[in-house]
């Protein structure tokens, strides 16, 4: 079955760094795309940053622009989220998600987008 793993999550001060992993196993081929979502207390999920399989092609929300950076090691299977500059507001449960659909109608920051989810990994940052 498959499976997303998620680690590397913590607390930290504002300003500081974490480097989130997303480790996935059982899936036959690589999945179009995998993404990371984080939902705060008391908020709706929301899209954090994404990246294709096939080209390497990264994507993130206005908030995390030059903050934060997507990668993948294809040979370990894993997905990385390297957050700098962290601020209080980027507090939040941490979730890995794969796409296995094709493009057709893929709207990168929808939840409806994504077939598959990992348990999460809780962010904390002090002020």
């Amino acid at each position: 079955e498959v499976q997303l793993v998620e680690s590397g999550g913590g607390l930290v001060q504002a300003g500081g760094s974490l480097r989130l992993s997303c480790a996935a196993s059982g899936f036959t081929s690589d999945a179009y795309a995998i993404g990371w979502f984080r939902q705060a207390p008391g908020k709706e999920r929301e899209g954090v940053s994404c990246i294709r399989s096939s080209d390497g092609s990264t994507y993130y929300v206005d908030s995390v622009k030059g903050r934060f950076t997507i990668s993948r090691d294809n040979a370990k299977n894993t997905v990385y989220l390297q957050m700098n500059s962290l601020k209080p507001e980027d507090t939040a449960i941490y979730y890995c998600t794969a796409r296995d659909r094709s493009a057709l109608r893929f709207s990168k920051w929808m939840l409806s987008s994504w077939d598959y989810w990992g348990q999460g990994t809780q962010v904390t940052v002090s002020s």
